[in-house]
């Protein structure tokens, strides 16, 4: 067994990962309401011999956390103007297509508020990249963590977005208040 799954072992989590481990791939992780989301994460594809990558707000980038975070595999993310946000689908699609192995894990709903309206930048670039997205789940009452189902982007984005909010409605975060798959909410 693995340092970080004896870590979450002796924590009470369960990591249940049965999806391949594909050479590019994103994952998509949710609930997510509390920073011990991304430690818990980071430890659970660790324990199943994974590596991913991650998308992470550039102000968490600040000197010297910002050297560790791109140690670790992370992608900081502007938060000024749409433009920026499609350059960065942009600049995501071609480092998919320039590698030969790569995972990415992102949080939809972009922040660990409560919101309906999740950001829908990780299923364009599965789609416009042609890789599968990994639904990761946490479950914070069961003290699981899943990667139990593959995602295929089918182009239309509203479509997608609400089957994979129906299947991440189950979930229950560590801020169960904070999480939303409502889409009037």
């Amino acid at each position: 067994m693995s340092l970080s799954g004896l870590i979450l072992k002796l924590a009470g989590w369960k990591v249940d990962i049965t999806q391949p481990d594909y050479p590019k791939s994103i994952v998509c992780v949710a609930p997510h309401t509390s920073n011990w989301d991304f430690v818990l994460c980071k430890f659970a594809y660790a324990a199943a011999g994974r590596k991913a990558g991650f998308l992470m707000k550039e102000s968490w980038f600040f000197f010297p956390l910002g050297i560790v975070l791109r140690a670790i595999g992370g992608i900081p993310v502007p938060r000024r103007n749409k433009k920026e946000k499609t350059s960065l689908v942009s600049a995501i699609v071609e480092r998919f297509n320039h590698s030969h192995r790569l995972t990415i894990a992102i949080t939809p709903e972009g922040t660990r508020s409560r919101t309906a309206q999740w950001h829908s930048g990780f299923l364009r670039i599965a789609m416009e990249a042609r890789i599968p997205i990994l639904l990761g789940a946490i479950d914070y009452p069961t003290r699981h963590m899943y990667i139990t189902d593959t995602f295929h982007p089918t182009g239309d984005i509203e479509a997608d977005m609400r089957e994979i909010k129906r299947y991440y409605s189950r979930f229950t975060g560590l801020y169960k208040d904070k999480f939303c798959t409502d889409n009037d909410a």
